[in-house]
């Protein structure tokens, strides 16, 4: 009885593996060796008893073109045993007549890599009519029919269009503007449409449109949403593949070329069957008109060539404040607003001195959303007064901007003031800090009296020499007379 049991366990295991093993089957099917000018050469990848989840590119071919692919899937029951077939097939239209070589190629499908050898294609003039290489409809299999011609794809007229949009024609240098690129599909759309390859994309559009007169802030977009707009009279979809604000460096302009955007999209079977492929891949590739920004020169100022350009207000740590004379305090200047946060500098400090701090910590926050950039940078100064007095840190402290929605010049000054109380420590405070110079050389030398008189009798010494040297010349020219 356990033979018969460890029996049966064997037959199972070996007929389980055996239908795992048979369960995906895959082929490659090549199309005719000779093809005629209107016919198209195929490469059929089909999978039995699996959908195709992944396959490689199919290779490029000497002397064709790709034309897009098309999927077919087909179910057969025979005997209550259901079996399923998928297929991919590539189509290439060849482009001149001549003999070319499709060499060996590889392809992983579903994680399966498949080898295949090449053939040798011919290309010859066109013929009245064409040899059957693309899918059949198996519902003909079912009933032992097969149509000798080809399915007919139709191309269905679209409503779409790819656009870059600016937000402004004329800006100020160093004044922000927002760039998107879009794809728009109208709610009237027929033409079925898909993303192909859109970081690739979007990589190449990067690199051709990034001015080198500007600083980005790219916006990073990571998906591609649907969001739905009007315009025109109409209802469109908004699938937003790229955002950013642009920062001018100078004067002049900033240019954007016209960019290709590549779409898949589907041709329609004609005849449409109810296994068979009913539409076929192709691609469509749409193009952006060309936009040129205007910029403006900053009005004349002593600082126009380092002050920020945006619109900004000031956060203060605190408004009012008592420190005890020696006791160190934080005072935070906040610059908050819209523009290029990341290159606001810290503020002017007038009388330094007064203030004893030294250069502030720097703190930096960039909100990238809804078309502009806006944010934070905050300087955090410690300060020490040694003094009795009531300090208005607007005497210290300044910082100047262009505002160019009002197209003027403007300053942020602090409002807060710092009562600081108690006795001088003027004098502690020199004592504390390091004099350097004259002073480091005090408890290193000698304290011993020296003797000044030499530097007297140098001198007279040296005088004679002089009037010793002035008798000789004179001598020298009398003679030589």
């Amino acid at each position: 009885m356990c033979l018969t049991k460890n029996h049966f366990l064997f037959v199972f295991l070996i007929s389980l593996f055996w239908a795992q093993a048979e369960a995906q089957d895959i082929k490659i099917e090549l199309g005719e060796s000779e093809v005629a000018l209107n016919e198209s050469f195929t490469i059929r990848v089909t999978v039995s008893g699996e959908k195709i989840r992944s396959y490689d590119q199919l290779p490029e071919i000497p002397g064709f073109q790709k034309q897009g692919v098309s999927q077919s899937s087909s179910m057969n029951i025979i005997n209550g045993q259901m079996s399923s077939t998928n297929s991919v097939i590539q189509y290439y239209k060849p482009i001149r007549k001549g003999q070319f070589t499709l060499p060996d190629f590889t392809l992983s499908v579903n994680g399966e890599s498949v080898s295949t050898p090449g053939k040798t294609l011919t290309v010859v003039d066109a013929r009245a009519s064409t040899r059957n290489n693309r899918a059949l409809d198996p519902i003909d299999d079912l009933f032992g029919r097969r149509d000798t011609e080809e399915p007919e794809y139709v191309e269905v007229e679209d409503d779409a269009f790819f656009s870059l949009s600016v937000d402004k024609e004329e800006v100020f240098v160093g004044e922000g503007f927002n760039v998107s690129l879009a794809f728009y599909m109208s709610e009237a759309n027929q033409a079925p449409f898909n993303f192909h390859e859109p970081g690739k994309q979007l990589e190449r559009i990067i690199n051709e449109i990034k001015p080198g007169n500007a600083w980005e802030e790219n916006f990073n977009i990571t998906s591609i949403q649907p969001e739905k707009v009007s315009f025109g009279g109409k209802v469109w979809t908004k699938y937003k593949v790229y955002e950013a604000s642009f920062f001018p460096f100078n004067s002049g302009s900033v240019d954007f070329p016209q960019v290709g955007w590549e779409m898949i999209k589907y041709r329609l079977a004609k005849n449409p069957s109810f296994f068979g492929s009913n539409r076929l891949q192709d691609f469509k590739t749409f193009y952006s008109q060309p936009k040129s920004i205007k910029v403006k020169p900053l009005p004349p100022h002593p600082l126009k060539n380092e002050v920020s350009v945006g619109n900004y207000r000031l956060r203060e740590s605190f408004e009012e404040l008592e420190v005890s004379t020696g006791e160190g305090f934080t005072y935070d200047f906040t610059i908050l607003g819209e523009g290029n946060i990341s290159s606001i500098r810290p503020p002017a400090i007038k009388r330094a001195q007064k203030l004893n701090t030294f250069d502030p910590n720097e703190q930096v926050q960039i909100n990238r959303g809804r078309g502009k950039v806006t944010g934070m940078k905050e300087f955090s100064y410690f300060i020490t007064l040694n003094e009795q007095k009531k300090l208005a840190l607007e005497d210290h402290f300044e910082w100047v901007y262009f505002n160019p929605e009002l197209a003027r010049y403007d300053t942020l000054q602090p409002s807060a003031v710092v009562n600081v109380t108690g006795e001088s420590r003027i004098n502690q405070a020199i004592s504390s800090s390091r004099l350097g110079g004259l002073y480091d050389l005090i408890e290193v030398e000698d304290n011993k009296l020296l003797n000044q008189g030499y530097k007297y009798y140098f001198s007279v010494l040296i005088n004679v020499l002089l009037f010793l040297a002035l008798i000789l010349l004179g001598f020298l020219i009398v003679k030589k007379n």
